[in-house]
């Protein structure tokens, strides 16, 4: 079951720009459901954490938090953020999450748009 924080969140992020109303309401949706995709087991880790910074400055650029539950939808929204995600073996990376893998799991650099893109698993 959703908590009420883990729902505002979301909601925080459509208001934001961070999602569209159609990602939130998919996440939402999934959140009511209860279920864990994937076959995610429940560990200490909890929290699917994307941060983008500027290469230059250092200054954050973007920050966005998601329950580890919904794993899929937060890959989607990384890949919005660098399209180099694409590179990356998905199958590898969910078999290291379902084996409890905690830290940062994906770490690039965008030199062409100064951007650096860091995923980490909380």
């Amino acid at each position: 079951m959703a908590t009420t924080e883990e729902r505002m969140k979301i909601l925080k992020m459509i208001e934001e720009g961070k999602l569209s109303a159609e990602e939130g309401a998919k996440l939402l949706s999934a959140l009511t459901s209860g279920s864990r995709p994937g076959g995610l087991a429940a560990s200490g880790a909890k929290w699917l954490r994307v941060r983008v910074t500027d290469v230059n400055s250092g200054r954050p650029k973007a920050t966005v938090q998601i329950p580890l539950a919904l794993m899929d939808a937060g890959m989607k929204i990384g890949a919005h953020f660098a399209p180099e995600i694409d590179g990356v073996n998905m199958d590898q990376l969910m078999e290291a999450l379902r084996s409890g893998m905690t830290g940062k799991i994906i770490d690039v650099t965008d030199n062409e748009d100064g951007e650096h893109v860091e995923i980490f698993v909380e």
